[in-house]
């Protein structure tokens, strides 16, 4: 599958970690995560390598809400319907996931 990098346009990790893998000729497909989001099925495989809070950025306005959520079910349908309130770089080798910038652990991935 190769690896993919959702995130936003002006977020620093974000260009870092593009940075990364094109220095390595790592092939991989950037997705603008405001404007395209992530897929249900995306969103639970992120979900169970890192877990839904380590996905929520903190810094985001609004985003303060979903700790305020009783049902995980909810906090997910929030964050779904808002992905700008998803913390970035989510990069995805397969069905293993990464929430910011995490180096150390993209080096571990055989790629």
């Amino acid at each position: 599958m190769g690896i993919q990098i959702f995130g936003k346009s002006k977020c620093f990790d974000t260009k870092k970690a593009q940075r990364y893998f094109k220095e390595r000729r790592i092939k991989v497909q950037d997705v603008d995560l405001p404007r395209y989001g992530l897929s249900k099925r995306e969103f639970q495989s992120v979900k169970q390598a890192v877990g839904l809070d380590e996905m929520v950025d903190p810094k985001c306005e609004g985003a303060e809400l979903i700790k305020y959520l009783a049902h995980e079910a909810d906090k997910e349908e929030k964050l779904l319907g808002n992905p700008q309130w998803l913390r970035t770089p989510i990069v995805r080798n397969g069905s293993k996931a990464t929430v910011g910038y995490c180096p150390d652990i993209w080096k571990s991935w055989e790629i």
